[in-house]
């Protein structure tokens, strides 16, 4: 696990994303009922990791998320239909943030090495030549009939 992702608050070793809240903790973190946390299991709202016993653990990431289908459900009247939709789409949004970060980067450095390539090659130029100006008269040539 990488250390430099611990939150404060969380056991050590631990990150937002490590679940180690029972159902009861969660809810209560949450301030929701557990039934309402396995119903929105079920609607696929937020799906909690697993224990080796099948019992559902909950990430600090997860009791955010729980807040927030609250939230936007109660204080902001949006179905859970809705509510589901919206998490979809952020969690759709999220990751074409990453792939973009990605895909910068990868350009950043396809730029630099095209950059570099080109520099070796301006270096091999041999200083003793040096440029034509080329005319754009055009001469045409007819031979003299016989």
């Amino acid at each position: 696990m990488d250390h430099d992702r611990s939150v404060p608050g969380l056991p050590p070793g631990t990150d937002l994303d490590s679940p180690i809240f029972v159902i009861s903790v969660a809810a209560e973190l949450a301030g929701l009922h557990a039934q309402t946390l396995r119903g929105y299991d079920r609607l696929g709202l937020v799906s909690p990791g697993r224990s080796a016993g099948g019992g559902r653990r909950y990430s600090a990431r997860d009791i955010a998320l729980l807040r927030e289908v609250q939230r936007l459900s109660q204080d902001e009247g949006v179905n859970l239909a809705g509510v589901k939709r919206i998490i979809d789409l952020e969690r759709t949004v999220d990751g074409l943030r990453e792939q973009i970060s990605t895909l910068m980067d990868q350009l950043a450095e396809a730029q630099a090495a095209a950059a570099q390539t080109a520099a070796t090659v301006h270096a091999s130029y041999r200083r003793d030549l040096v440029p034509v100006h080329r005319q754009t008269a055009i001469a045409i040539w007819r031979p003299k009939p016989k």
